[in-house]
């Protein structure tokens, strides 16, 4: 497996479901999912609720390494953060979806989509904005504007998204978030922030007669791993 956190300070892979209808919300239901997905990782041990009825349970974060997952009305979240192999968040994230049918009651037609996602977040102090337009550059018509004395670059968060076939259902993003704000430039007080770049591959619509949530995210998994090869 690619040793993808080696490039970043913190790295992590994420799966998002979302889903036309509402998932189940009742105490019963939302427990069991919980249950079950802790009987496979006992260190899952921390739950909690958050506003809007998303609940949440995740292992201690003292270590600088954690597993998490979530439920909110219509999306089912599983993530790791700086996993020792990128196999052993895949792993998570299969038990999860071979999970939700049984424990959410979800079924593949009520699939809205999938979205795997890998984040890489950069520990530094200063101007972030700068950064990304010294490491990506400005798109040519507005190069220029860099050399206007006295500006200094409020937001650089460039994005891009890549229709991966014909009927653009599954799809590539690559963003960029920069933390920097205008009271940092004013008073040229950079505080250490997390400069963070993320690459999204996403599924939509139901899934195809047959197929699996485990073997659509198998898929997005490879696409966004050539990309991610390609790229770095």
């Amino acid at each position: 497996m690619k040793p993808y956190g080696s490039f970043s300070d913190d790295f992590y892979v994420n799966l998002h479901v979302g889903t036309e209808m509402d998932l189940p919300s009742s105490r019963d239901s939302v427990l069991h999912h919980f249950e079950q997905l802790r009987r496979r990782f006992p260190t899952l041990r921390n739950f909690y609720g958050r506003d809007r009825g998303e609940y949440v349970i995740e292992e201690d974060k003292d270590k600088g390494n954690y597993r998490w997952a979530s439920v909110d009305p219509k999306r089912i979240c599983s993530g790791y953060v700086n996993p020792p192999e990128v196999a052993v968040a895949y792993e998570q994230h299969a038990v999860v979806l071979e999970m939700i049918p049984y424990t959410l009651s979800v079924s593949p037609l009520d699939c809205e989509s999938i979205n795997v996602m890998y984040g890489f977040d950069f520990n530094f102090r200063g101007n972030q904005n700068e950064v990304i337009a010294d490491a990506l550059g400005l798109p040519p018509a507005f190069e220029r504007l860099r050399e206007i004395e006295g500006t200094s670059l409020l937001t650089q968060e460039p994005s891009f998204q890549l229709a991966m076939d014909d009927d653009c259902r599954t799809q590539i993003r690559i963003a960029f978030e920069t933390r920097t704000t205008a009271y940092h430039i004013r008073t040229r007080d950079f505080p250490e922030e997390q400069l963070s770049a993320y690459l999204t591959a996403r599924r939509l619509g139901s899934l195809e007669a047959g197929e699996t949530f485990v073997d659509a995210a198998r898929r997005l998994f490879v696409i966004a791993e050539e990309i991610l090869d390609h790229v770095m």
